[in-house]
């Protein structure tokens, strides 16, 4: 009940309730958008199971709050009056990204059974929480995107608790979909499919990756 009223204080006024509907419909395509979080839910799931991906998609999830929760926080004017600290984040994230496709592109690895996809490793689930998290956070453009979303979608003078349900709106969707993309691509057809064409999988993921890094990096502000 105490969640049923907050969520009803926070979106109850129509406004509040149009705002939050065209901020979930504008992000619902967004997120549906396939990117390097969708590459990195899809590579962690492959390597470590059902369990791994959806503990990715939460770190996908921390990092989107993160985002979010920064640009109502007033990031976007930090980095207008730095722009150097916004290239700086930019270059950082670009570079993580490339490294994570060379490593992809290059790693030497011997055929898996289908059978070893879906079982996790020691320690794998942090691992996956951390990828999620660090892909995520890798592109500070989410911060721009959420700024520009959120400055013509909420109303002016919203009190703070509709700002945060907004933000747990916005990661709700985000891990909700990167689960269910996990949960798909950890069916026995599917990991069996992955296990057979892994190798040339693993390279188109790689290539992708760093084409999303040099993307990045190339980008102008």
């Amino acid at each position: 009940m105490s969640g049923i009223s907050f969520f009803s204080s926070s979106f109850g006024s129509v406004e509040n309730l149009y705002a939050a509907a065209f901020i979930a419909g504008v992000w619902a395509v967004t997120v549906l958008s396939p990117g390097p979080n969708l590459l990195a839910t899809l590579h962690a799931t492959a390597q470590g199971g059902a369990r791994a991906g959806v503990t990715t998609a939460a770190g996908i999830g921390f990092g989107t709050a993160i985002w979010a929760g920064l640009s109502l926080a007033g990031l976007a004017v930090l980095f207008e009056t730095f722009t150097w600290a916004y290239t700086l984040v930019k270059l950082v994230g670009a570079a993580y990204l490339i490294v994570v496709g060379l490593k992809l592109l290059f790693q030497r690895r011997t055929a898996a059974a289908p059978s070893q996809l879906t079982a996790p490793k020691g320690g794998g689930l942090r691992r996956a929480f951390v990828f999620g998290l660090a892909t995520d956070l890798a592109n500070p453009k989410a911060a721009a995107f959420f700024v520009s979303l959120f400055a013509v979608s909420i109303p002016a003078g919203s009190p703070l608790v509709f700002q945060f349900a907004v933000c747990l709106l916005v990661v709700a969707i985000a891990v909700a979909w990167y689960a269910l993309a996990a949960l798909i691509f950890a069916r026995p057809r599917v990991a069996a499919a992955y296990g057979r064409a892994r190798r040339w999988v693993e390279r188109i993921t790689g290539a992708l990756f760093v084409g999303a890094g040099l993307r990045l990096a190339t980008e102008r502000s």
